[in-house]
């Protein structure tokens, strides 16, 4: 039987659904002690989904990074500093360097949780299209494999051919990325398999709540990239408050808001320090109070749908 959509019961549910349950704000203010039933954040905190496997909370995003030795050095430093998740995709055109960086790390591939996405363009040969992705890695299969944003026309016939690589073991899991409550439902009503992760824009300032509660009612797992806001609010009082009275970075302070809430985050940098800046998030927590005080930010005006007319625009190019 198909999983059910959102529909007419999340909209009834909506009214009574407040800010804190969006996600599962974790006030870890005391989390070096044994009080309270919440395990502390470490760099090893994985996020079960539904089909049973674990995602590593934390990754490495490469969006941007060159192929070559460029992206081979940020996948090394990343896996060096504990992270256990790369993300890339076949419209980053990185995928040969990201392999070749995890077959050279010394790092058992089992241990590693690789994503890498479908081009929307490719929709109707998904298997051909994965198939060249792992050709390009060098690798048997990936960990994940998302539709990278809605295919036009091509919504449901996609996912059921998604299905069918998860099925062959090309990829162990599957989802999407940038999908609206709107496609989600769309995509739910036909499959036998329901996305195990939503990979959208999310930060404070990009906080879709509906889009996130929506995905938690119907157990799919949220995945944030640009969770530092590509970097356009590190001087927000707020967040530069926050960094000073923790004695961190504001990017750490934003992946913290993140990891907190129960999200995968996948922030990208090519740069070693801050790949192991934005790893050392363990030794602090922010409280309920603070939580909400990100959580309440104003928000930018970009979105999904712009960000995903510069990723075609990209694409094209």
């Amino acid at each position: 039987m198909a999983p059910r959509g959102v529909g007419g019961v999340w909209g009834s549910a909506a009214a009574d659904f407040d800010r804190v349950s969006l996600g599962p704000v974790v006030d870890q203010s005391d989390a070096q002690s044994d009080r309270g039933s919440n395990p502390p954040l470490g760099i090893s905190t994985t996020i079960p989904l539904s089909d049973g496997r674990a995602i590593p909370a934390m990754g490495l995003g490469v969006w941007q990074i060159p192929d070559g030795r460029a992206v081979e050095d940020a996948v090394h430093w990343a896996l060096e500093a504990g992270i256990r998740h790369i993300d890339t995709a076949r419209l980053y055109r990185n995928e040969r360097g990201v392999g070749e960086a995890i077959r050279t790390s010394g790092v058992p591939r089992e241990d590693i949780w690789l994503t890498t996405k479908l081009f929307p363009l490719e929709a109707p040969w998904v298997e051909r299209a994965l198939r060249a992705s792992l050709k390009r890695l060098h690798l048997d299969y990936v960990d994940l494999y998302l539709v990278h944003f809605p295919p036009p026309g091509a919504l449901r016939s996609s996912w059921k051919r998604m299905e069918s690589v998860a099925k062959h073991g090309l990829a162990k899991s599957i989802g999407v990325s940038n999908y609206t409550v709107g496609h989600l439902n769309k995509t739910l009503q036909i499959a036998d398999v329901k996305p195990a992760v939503n990979q959208i824009h999310l930060s404070p300032y990009h906080y879709s709540k509906d889009l996130v509660g929506s995905c938690t009612a119907l157990g799919v797992a949220v995945e944030a990239y640009s969770p530092l806001a590509r970097g356009r609010k590190m001087n927000d009082p707020v967040l530069v408050s926050l960094a000073s009275a923790h004695g961190k970075s504001p990017a750490q302070i934003l992946i913290r808001w993140g990891l907190q809430h129960g999200f995968i985050l996948i922030p990208k940098s090519a740069r070693k320090d801050r790949i192991e800046s934005n790893a050392d998030v363990y030794d602090f927590a922010l409280t309920s109070e603070e939580m909400l005080q990100l959580d309440a930010s104003p928000q930018l005006t970009d979105s999904v749908s712009s960000a995903l007319s510069f990723r075609r625009k990209s694409a094209s190019r």
